[in-house]
């Protein structure tokens, strides 16, 4: 990430956190992620989306990496990194790159509580 073009570089580390389960599981908290993904699409669709944030902002290189797996509390589960001449360009790029991540990678997340677990999206993988 770091050259002498890149005055900037933004990274965002998503981790999992204690939060509330779902309302079928009020009483309950998060102990742990499970993630599936795509094992082709997924990793097409993160490059294509760090491709696009180059084109949007003035960004040299951007990289977005998802973890699958077990995920437990305080372990990282995404890293976005983008290096730009610029710190807002790197910043907005970075947020941008984790908003699309979110809602356009074929990637399924299975909160686990100490009684079970549930899927979050409701069609699961």
């Amino acid at each position: 990430m770091q050259g002498p073009e890149n005055g900037g570089i933004g990274i965002f580390l998503g981790t999992v956190r204690i939060s509330p389960a779902a309302e079928d599981h009020a009483k309950d908290e998060v102990v742990a992620l499970d993630y599936e993904a795509h094992p082709q699409l997924a990793p097409a669709r993160l490059q294509a989306i760090c491709e696009e944030a180059a084109e949007r902002w003035d960004v040299r290189r951007a990289v977005a990496i998802h973890r699958t797996g077990l995920c437990s509390l305080g372990e990282p589960t995404v890293v976005i990194a983008c290096g730009a001449p610029h710190r807002k360009d790197a910043l907005e790029a970075c947020r941008w790159i984790i908003d699309e991540v979110k809602s356009s990678v074929p990637i399924w997340k299975r909160e686990v509580y100490a009684d079970g677990t549930a899927w979050v999206s409701p069609h699961g993988p």
